[in-house]
């Protein structure tokens, strides 16, 4: 059996590992998203406990490899009564780790809104929530995405590390199927074609999103 053979025999099943790959990566860096802004602005609007947690958070995430808390979430919450699932677990480490760099993608772009304008909306008689809410978080949005996306395209890539646990995705498939046939060349040169694959697609939509939302002089 050739090469193209060979891909096209095992390409179901990668792709089986794909949709999963992509399912926690959506999950993910949504989770990250939405546990990622409240740190940042704890971080730079927060009082000084607020700041402690939020800091003591983003340091251990960071400082920890992602690999680490994966082992942790799946090997030993069981050890306390607590059993996850390979993909629950692998979700729920992703998110958590994609979080703690996301809040700081979020922290760099809020403290790149001009002061000029807070002091405006202060002026104009705005609330700190009112004043986040409507000024500072819309251009936030926009200043992000070049950063958030490299984070985007990581943890498509980190994903990669789900199969330690045991987690389906492309990898695990791969390595199942490298058992199996025992042409391991092969078939991780497959898996990572679909990799390059989808990291160009993601990149190119990011792009499009980039010039759509660009603030124009900035």
């Amino acid at each position: 059996m050739n090469f193209l053979e060979l891909a096209w025999n095992i390409l179901p099943k990668l792709l089986e590992g794909t949709l999963v790959t992509i399912e926690l990566t959506i999950i993910a860096i949504t989770m990250g998203v939405l546990l990622g802004i409240p740190v940042a602005l704890g971080r730079v609007y927060g009082n000084k406990p607020v700041y402690i947690i939020c800091t003591f958070f983003v340091e251990i995430i960071r400082g920890t490899p992602l690999l680490t808390q994966l082992f942790i979430l799946y090997f030993g919450l069981p050890s306390v009564g607590i059993m996850l699932s390979p993909f629950v677990a692998a979700m729920l480490g992703m998110g958590i780790n994609s979080a703690a760099y996301q809040a700081e993608y979020f922290r760099g772009a809020i403290q790149s809104v001009k002061k000029e304008q807070l002091i405006a909306a202060y002026s104009l008689g705005m609330k700190q929530v009112q004043t986040i809410r409507h000024i500072v978080l819309p251009q936030m949005f926009r200043i992000v995405i070049p950063s958030w996306s490299n984070e985007l395209i990581y943890l498509l890539k980190y994903s990669s590390m789900a199969y330690m646990i045991q987690a389906p995705e492309i990898m695990s498939q791969g390595r199942l199927i490298a058992s199996r046939n025992f042409r391991t060349f092969e078939v991780f040169i497959v898996v990572a074609l679909i990799y390059l694959i989808l990291v160009l697609v993601i990149s190119k939509i990011l792009d499009l999103m980039e010039k759509k939302v660009h603030i124009p002089g900035l």
